[in-house]
């Protein structure tokens, strides 16, 4: 029989796209991680700061959650879960929340999803009609993106280093009254930063203040989109705040995005949940079941597990927390050094997350013009591989990056920062 070579592009391969994927754009970070693992694989030595993710045999998932997946799936758990989650996983999320924050939700506002990333984008599935307006600071992760995808009229507030890259009430009020959601992360990525107790009391405040201006107007209600899946991340005197505490009326308008894979290194387990009022809930349940962005089934059994075996989580999180902290001082101990040589570099005190925010201030000296071109001279001169803030949505060429130390030992940082410092100098003789 003849091979039959077929024509899969034509002479127009985007001519069929929607307006949509035409109009969409691909992750830069993911794009510039590529260009890295490429170079690494070529036998580059880099240090690679880029990924939000962690290199497993620095940053190993806890040993239950990878015994107890083994025997889930030995167990023959590997049919179908229900499309708001395995049962003793929603439970579990439940206890969770009931013994780790002292807050009681009902089962019926907790849905199981792949990861946090599907019930970001269920979420504005859910509430955002294409035309409504959704307002998010930048920097920050993927909300332009999602605005594309559902055709919102995103509004993105831009930050400051003297905020932490965070907003604050003053900022976000005046945007309010227009807006459908609000969407927020704390502690940040990029910048590694937390929201501080007071203002999120003050955003919530002005959030439900909205809220009964609405109320009264018969107008749809402004929802909180709150992304915390790295809350248990935090460091030194940092406390991540909950809403619902700071504000409990703040909780018929808060959709809660939260998971395994950043506070137990387990980002391609693929568990994560979302924890809201119950219409809305439901509305998630249903665009997730009909994508089929549910969990794997023998990954929530082993993650209920988890949530409910108190001593062996707070072992591995002090441990985790440990780890993360260790190399982000050591890289904020070395760059204020440098910046104490009068180099130009500095950056914010770690407070979450696994993320440094450091400004290489390089742009008008010899000839930078553009953060990717300090980018790629840290690159070619250190080994030294970061993203640049403008792949979170900040504009302007600022000079900074985010650091993801996820990824990294603490010998690789030990073994970079002379050789950025050495860049350094020589970008400035």
């Amino acid at each position: 029989m003849q091979k039959l070579q077929l024509d899969l592009e034509g002479p127009d391969p985007r001519r069929g796209l929607s307006g949509m994927a035409k109009g969409l754009v691909g992750s830069e970070i993911l794009r510039i991680a590529a260009e890295i693992r490429t170079a690494v694989a070529a036998g580059q030595k880099i240090a690679n700061f880029t990924v939000g993710d962690f290199l497993p045999r620095e940053f190993p998932i806890p040993d239950r959650l990878r015994d107890g997946t083994l025997r889930a799936l030995a167990a023959g758990e590997t049919n179908y879960p229900p499309s708001d989650g395995v049962l003793r996983l929603r439970e579990a999320v439940r206890e969770f929340w009931r013994d780790r924050l002292q807050i009681e939700v009902p089962l019926q506002s907790v849905v199981i999803a792949g990861g946090s990333r599907p019930v970001i984008y269920a979420t504005y599935r859910a509430l955002i009609e294409p035309g409504d307006t959704v307002v998010y600071p930048v920097p920050s992760w993927n909300n332009n993106h999602y605005c594309h995808l559902v055709g919102a009229k995103g509004i993105a507030l831009e930050t400051d280093p003297e905020h932490g890259f965070l907003p604050t009430a003053s900022s976000l009020r005046p945007l309010l009254k227009s807006a459908r959601l609000i969407a927020l992360n704390t502690p940040l990525n990029p910048a590694g930063t937390v929201l501080s107790p007071s203002e999120v009391v003050r955003i919530c405040e002005a959030i439900v203040e909205e809220n009964r201006r609405r109320d009264r107007s018969g107008g749809k209600p402004l929802y909180l989109l709150y992304d915390q899946v790295y809350w248990m991340l935090t460091f030194g005197n940092a406390r991540h705040e909950i809403p619902v505490r700071a504000v409990p009326e703040v909780a018929r308008y808060t959709i809660f995005v939260d998971g395994i894979s950043k506070s137990f290194a387990a980002t391609g387990v693929r568990v994560g949940w979302c924890i809201g009022p119950q219409a809305v809930i439901a509305a998630i349940r249903d665009i997730l079941g009909h994508v089929g962005a549910w969990a794997p089934r023998a990954e929530q059994v082993a993650t209920a597990e988890l949530l409910r075996d108190q001593p062996a989580m707070d072992a591995y999180v002090r441990q985790h927390v440990g780890r993360l902290q260790e190399r982000l001082d050591r890289l904020h101990e070395g760059f204020s050094r440098m910046a104490k040589a009068g180099l130009p570099v500095r950056d914010i005190p770690p407070q979450g997350a696994i993320y440094l925010s450091v400004k290489f201030d390089l742009i008008g000296k010899r000839g930078f013009r553009t953060n990717d071109e300090v980018r790629r001279y840290l690159l070619d001169e250190a080994g030294f591989a970061v993203v640049p803030f403008q792949a979170f949505g900040l504009s302007g060429e600022n000079g900074w990056f985010r650091l993801s130390v996820g990824a990294v030992s603490v010998r690789d940082i030990e073994e970079a920062l002379p050789r950025v410092e050495a860049a350094l100098r020589k970008a400035i003789a």
